[in-house]
């Protein structure tokens, strides 16, 4: 996997730049400080936030406990009070436990006059941010938002990691049929396994506190707590109608269809999307090979690839 660094970053932009330049063609975008425009860049930090919220019962998810291999996270593993489960960030800790896609501005209405949805961002979604909190080293998963939105993440307190990669990569991540994760191993890619990881470009995000990601429709991220900390993330509807029909389609249809076939059949159901997965991405890898022997003809630069035998064993 090719991991590009040399990433988009800015400390200001326009709306109208935005929009041009990013938005609409759907490009990531880095924007260093974006926090720091509004009261919450000044005063939020992990022990405001637990003073102010402490009193919360928030739902907590288990990263050690949970089988995360046969669907999407879903129902939280335990529940307590927020003041009681920050502890974890402030202690800076390994920790398996985990806070994602927390609405605290519905409890706690004052939080939005701190931190309203970014000027440049703003849609009928604007009103709802949602609060992510790990301990540190702790990892989330390779995965797409099952809604298809588009995101702008602003980290408050603690560095994070994020690997951001384009969805037409989706095959050769090995996506799960009627999911939108992969089993895959950033950190420790196994070629041998799944080649074609070989075939895949990332772009590299590390988040100071301050600073903004803007995560396109569909993209892939996958995150690395390099401190324990927090973010919070809004959303915009994607500007094109596939992907808005592809979010529609995963929470209406595909999500409960697999949890359905979960309950039914367990494992046979997931060896079962293993290896249509694999099925998928040996097709995306035959793609990429003649793509790759078709250039070097025309250029007469270079000899053309040979075959991995992982595939031809695939393809009888």
């Amino acid at each position: 996997m090719k991991l590009n660094r040399k990433i988009n970053s800015v400390t200001t932009i326009s709306t109208v730049d935005f929009e041009k330049n990013y938005f609409n063609p759907q490009k990531p975008l880095l924007i260093k400080g974006l926090a720091n425009l509004y009261p919450a860049g000044r005063k939020w930090n992990i022990n405001f936030i637990k003073a102010y919220c402490g009193d919360v019962k928030v739902d907590i998810f288990d990263n050690g406990k949970t089988n995360t291999s046969s669907s999407a996270f879903t129902t939280p593993d335990l529940q307590m009070n927020f003041s009681e489960y920050v502890e974890t960030i402030i202690k800076d800790e390994p920790s398996d436990l985990r806070m994602f896609l927390f609405n605290m501005f519905k409890k706690k209405p004052g939080l939005r006059k701190d931190f309203p949805c970014p000027y440049f961002f703003k849609g009928i979604l604007g009103k709802i941010g949602y609060m992510f909190f790990g301990s540190k080293n702790i990892k989330v998963r390779i995965h797409q938002d099952i809604d298809m939105s588009s995101v702008i993440l602003t980290q408050f307190h603690g560095r994070k990691r994020v690997v951001l990669i384009s969805p037409k990569y989706s095959d050769l991540l090995y996506r799960l049929p009627f999911n939108t994760y992969s089993l895959i191993d950033l950190d420790k890619p196994d070629l041998k396994k799944y080649p074609g990881l070989e075939y895949v470009e990332a772009e590299e995000y590390i988040l100071e506190p301050g600073d903004a990601l803007f995560m396109p429709s569909g993209y892939w991220h996958y995150i690395t707590y390099l401190d324990g900390g927090f973010g919070v993330s809004y959303r915009k509807l994607a500007p094109g109608f596939s992907m808005k029909l592809k979010g529609l389609l995963s929470l209406a249809v595909y999500m409960p269809f697999d949890k359905m076939m979960n309950f039914l059949i367990g494992k046979k159901w997931l060896d079962w999307k293993e290896r249509m997965a694999e099925k998928r991405a040996n097709k995306a890898i035959l793609k990429k090979m003649m793509e790759r022997e078709y250039i070097p003809m025309r250029q007469k630069t270079r000899p053309a690839p040979v075959l991995n035998s992982r595939v031809h064993a695939n393809q009888h």
